[in-house]
């Protein structure tokens, strides 16, 4: 007989225990439940709302049954529908009637979404150390291509020439945000639910603030019904992973470009690429094929559990149940793809000459001929203009800017100088770049710093 079921007639049909059960995917907050519950007992034998002998008893039960969790002896019963009636089960068969003491004053409301908690709180950490390494790893690239010429882009049209390590460190602040979205999730996640009860609490002198010490919490939840009834916590988490795992496939996108042979600006690793089974000449870009591919994946989580939720009255609805598969995936998903990620960026060679000779291509330095002509005294709008009409005509007679002759400049502006080659150098147009945020070496050594700091500081 199940633990609920002095209220019914007969047994639940075999078809609705199959499909009411969650042991199959819950079974995973099998650490968080048990610790949930050693301090709920441990309470409740403090407060004296059961014996003091009794919470002893059920602390060491629970205890050993972590201990052959981990061990990998429990087989979890799917006629006990999840993991906190499975626990509570098989505590009752080790250690008899004391076992029974040990739900006062709670729900299952209250414990799984405590459960949830715990692991949003863990996967936070995890998740952040793993975008601390990414990071790192970024940060060492950059070091060490401060002065790499390579074009930038818009629209995927070479635009103006920057350094990699300027580009890299582009990435690096998407993934700082992406921390920092972390950090403050954990405020929100970081409340203790226990004692919400179904939806109303409970009439038992329950020390919630005692709870919360002993599980490391900050606060406690404020509104019984609230403390039950949403999974807000978790959906900010897989947000964070959906933002992140964006982010993670536009750096995959510009890594699948640039190892075409139409960019080889780098070359992929061979322990992370793979070849084809029919053309003997491939090198694929697979891993960070799939690490595009997977965002959908999270971004189907996201979705799926804000689909979930949108129509719930207050409080607990058994719709809820679909929150912990979304939640599990987007976290298996997002770590594994950064720890992929980390050991793909890490062993990439990168095609200096390759990207310099790109960069000087397409007529990067076509805004700083206007910056020149502005700098003589000429308005930046008509400055645009005469430097668009020596574009075209370069484009027409195939040349490069710098390769026109003095006379030939001269013909578009009288302002034209001996010293415009100098200005419009490729070098000058990365290096004369020093406003804060920019790609002069100087300017992306102090984001570097900046970083560097980040990096030591984060928690």
């Amino acid at each position: 007989m199940k633990l609920w079921g002095g209220r019914f007639e007969k047994a639940t049909d075999s078809m609705v225990d199959d499909f009411h059960s969650s042991i199959t995917f819950d079974k995973r907050l099998a650490r968080q439940d048990i610790t949930g519950s050693i301090a709920h007992a441990t309470m409740l034998g403090e407060a004296g709302i059961i014996p003091a002998e009794d919470a002893q008893k059920i602390v060491e039960g629970l205890k050993g049954i972590l201990a052959d969790v981990e061990a990998g002896k429990i087989e979890f019963s799917l006629e006990a529908e999840d993991i906190h009636m499975n626990v509570e089960t098989i505590l009752i068969e080790r250690i008899g009637e004391a076992g029974k003491r040990l739900h006062t004053g709670r729900s299952r409301n209250d414990q799984v979404a405590l459960d949830g908690r715990i692991y949003v709180k863990e996967a936070i950490f995890q998740t952040k150390d793993l975008l601390k390494d990414l990071m790192n790893t970024l940060v060492s690239i950059a070091k060490e291509h401060l002065h790499t010429v390579m074009p930038g882009y818009t629209h995927l049209q070479r635009a103006q020439p920057i350094t990699l390590s300027h580009h890299v460190m582009a990435w690096f602040q998407m993934l700082k945000r992406d921390y920092e979205r972390l950090t403050d999730a954990y405020v929100r996640a970081d409340v203790m639910p226990l004692g919400s009860g179904a939806l109303a609490g409970t009439t038992y002198p329950l020390n919630r603030e005692r709870v919360a010490e002993l599980l490391g919490f900050r606060a406690i939840s404020e509104n019984s019904l609230d403390g039950v009834a949403d999974r807000d916590f978790m959906l900010e988490y897989i947000s964070a992973a959906s933002i992140s795992m964006m982010h993670l496939s536009r750096m995959c996108e510009e890594l699948i470009l640039w190892s075409s042979s139409e960019f080889h600006f780098v070359e992929m690793d061979d322990g992370f690429a793979t070849g084809s089974s029919i053309m003997p000449q491939k090198k694929n870009p697979d891993v960070a094929e799939l690490i595009r591919g997977k965002v959908g994946r999270v971004y189907g989580d996201l979705m799926g559990l804000l689909t979930a939720m949108k129509g719930l009255p207050l409080a607990y609805n058994k719709d809820m149940q679909e929150d912990k598969e979304a939640l599990f995936d987007a976290h298996d998903t997002w770590t594994k793809c950064l720890i992929v990620m980390d050991g793909m960026i890490k062993t990439l060679t990168f095609r200096k000459d390759v990207m310099e000779q790109a960069a000087g291509g397409g007529f990067t330095n076509a805004t700083d001929v206007a910056d020149y002509l502005v700098k003589k005294g000429m308005p930046f709008r008509e400055a645009h203009a005469v430097s668009g009409k020596v574009v075209l005509y370069c484009v027409k007679a195939e040349k490069a800017i710098l390769e026109l002759t003095l006379e030939e400049l001269k013909e578009f502006s009288d302002m034209f100088e001996a010293d415009v080659y100098e200005a419009a150098s490729l070098l000058a147009c990365v290096n004369l770049r020093k406003v804060p945020g920019g790609p002069a070496p100087e300017a992306v050594q102090a984001s570097i710093d900046s970083a560097e700091r980040f990096l030591k500081s984060a928690e």
